[in-house]
């Protein structure tokens, strides 16, 4: 891991320019990169939005050496949306893609993480790095318990997901009493590949690298994936128990900074 260059810091957004520069990053890397699309997308300002930006916390990675009015000094971005608003707006971006009948009923605090990404000058440094420790002192601000959102393998096809897919249900399934279930006609069954035919490198290539991190911090998946054929994803549904994270976390990140 490269070091902190020092003129990287991370805050939650402040105002409309941070949240333009937010969204700018987000349909460079959703839209352009990864072939997304959205009924909010605003094509022409190149802008990747939807009805939550207006109530979330937007957690964003800045490159300081840049002028805000420029709109382009967001080069990483969290949404973040707490169970209390999500209480007041009526829902969580996950309810169209999942059953979260199980987490509330758990009377839980609860997060919800969305639109992670990182510009791709800035993939591979510190930059995930200074994000998730934001994201702890976030969650111990809140008072959080829970963290949850959907995390996505790029395209719809799940023939070369099989064994990624299947090695999350075989080995990574939430308990009962947390999973939430894949909803609709989008739902995909994830154990494609019986357990004892499961090759742990395959999978392992074909995982994205923020779902790989989650297991890393004791993450667990829900009941099915959900095929988003407007992102031109496969959703997999990722929980983590704060309890069981904040000890992984620290371990985690100490050994790869101190290896760094």
């Amino acid at each position: 891991m490269k070091a902190d260059p020092g003129w990287l810091s991370v805050r939650l957004a402040a105002d409309e320019h941070d949240l333009h520069a937010a969204q700018r990053l987000r349909y460079r890397v959703f839209v352009k990169e990864l072939g997304g699309d959205g009924p909010l997308v605003d094509h022409a300002a190149r802008l990747e939005r939807d009805e939550f930006d207006a109530v979330v916390d937007h957690l964003l990675l800045v490159d300081t050496r840049r002028d805000p009015a420029g709109g382009d000094h967001v080069v990483g971005a969290y949404r973040l949306l707490r169970s209390d608003v999500a209480e007041g707006f009526g829902r969580y971006y996950c309810d169209d893609e999942y059953d979260l009948t199980p987490l509330r009923a758990s009377g839980r605090r609860m997060v919800e993480l969305g639109r992670s990404c990182v510009d791709p000058d800035f993939r591979g440094g510190s930059g995930m790095f200074l994000l998730w420790n934001a994201l702890a002192d976030y969650v111990l601000d809140h008072g959080i318990e829970i963290l949850f959102g959907v995390a996505s393998f790029h395209g719809t096809d799940v023939a070369p997901l099989a064994q990624a897919l299947s090695w999350l249900h075989h080995h990574h399934l939430a308990p009962p009493d947390l999973r939430p279930v894949a909803r609709g006609p989008q739902f995909q069954r994830m154990d494609l590949v019986p357990s004892d035919q499961l090759d742990r490198r395959a999978a392992m290539a074909a995982m994205p690298a923020l779902i790989k991190a989650y297991l890393r911090l004791g993450g667990v998946v829900g009941e099915g994936a959900w095929i988003d054929r407007a992102f031109n994803t496969t959703d997999v549904f990722l929980l983590m128990d704060t309890a069981a994270m904040s000890d992984r976390h620290r371990k985690y990140y100490q050994d790869r900074w101190q290896g760094a």
